[in-house]
């Protein structure tokens, strides 16, 4: 029998269109095995997430962590996918805060931003669209939408919005310091679609080499922005570094097209991450 596994999904605890209880049971019928919840800087899915696990499914508590690499200017933003870490570490419960409270105070100054230019924004509004999930700009994109400046998330992205001209820097975590943090509380760091240059800038492989030797331990390949020759840039680069492959579908509910269990990873990659964390358990249900 098949064991489907997908290792990186997000609830309405950061910017999917599920709650994390819907999202664990939108997983047990779309036929996984094991979902991880990864919403972004914030553990708050996990508790209802695990009340809710449906039976014959096994969840990996998890974060997708935003960081930046400084080595080019401006700064490259990277995405790294920690899972079954220890969510009252100190050191990361303090900067995952930080990060999160950046991420709100910059989604306002955007939201200034657009109305400064006549645009019919309601930041009050998106706060409580948001539901008390880490507010990001997909849930900006949602209002445009409802306001009809444009059609899809996609277009709101798009350099005449979000994208570029309405896009502010956020105020990520240093990658090395991401990853030292991710170990110092018992997890287990993958790096997030590496490769995805339809997603914009993509970091160099020394700098993959140097994060392999302070502590990642896998790479993301299969992922909906990821070609076929990226796919397999990336196993190719795990190969040679010695790093875990994962697959997973990045799923954000009706904020994208790709389905939960669209990518999986391997049986063995799974046991991997798991034998190498010491923080939290992945959790059946009862």
């Amino acid at each position: 029998m098949t064991v489907r596994i997908d290792l990186h999904t997000h609830s309405t605890a950061s910017d999917g269109t599920l709650d994390p209880a819907e999202l664990v049971r939108a997983a047990a019928a779309a036929g996984l095995d094991v979902v991880a919840i990864t919403d972004h800087d914030t553990t708050d899915g996990w508790g209802p997430a695990l009340r809710a696990l449906p039976p014959g499914l096994r969840l990996v508590r998890g974060a997708e962590l935003s960081c930046r690499w400084d080595g080019e200017q401006p700064p490259v933003p990277l995405h790294l996918l920690a899972y079954l870490f220890d969510p009252e570490h100190p050191a990361l419960v303090a900067e995952l805060t930080r990060v999160r409270a950046a991420r709100l105070a910059r989604g306002e100054r955007i939201v200034d931003l657009l109305r400064a230019d006549g645009i019919d924004v309601n930041w009050p509004q998106i706060l409580a669209q948001a539901g008390g999930g880490t507010v990001g700009r997909p849930h900006i994109a949602q209002a445009l939408i409802r306001a009809g400046l444009v059609a899809t998330t996609s277009e709101a992205f798009g350099p005449d919005w979000l994208g570029e001209r309405y896009r502010l820097p956020k105020e990520d975590i240093d990658v090395f310091r991401a990853v030292r943090l991710i170990r110092a509380a018992g997890g287990v760091a993958v790096f997030a679609h590496p490769r995805a240059s339809r997603r914009g800038r993509i970091v160099p492989d020394e700098l993959i080499a140097e994060l392999a030797a302070a502590g990642l331990v896998g790479l993301e390949a299969d992922h909906e922005d990821h070609s076929p020759a990226e796919r397999a840039h990336v196993r190719g680069l795990a190969a040679e570094l010695g790093l875990l492959v994962t697959g997973s579908s990045d799923f954000h509910g009706s904020h994208k097209t790709v389905q939960l269990g669209a990518f999986t990873t391997s049986v063995d990659a799974y046991e991997g991450i798991v034998a190498a964390a010491s923080g939290v358990t992945a959790v059946a249900s009862g």
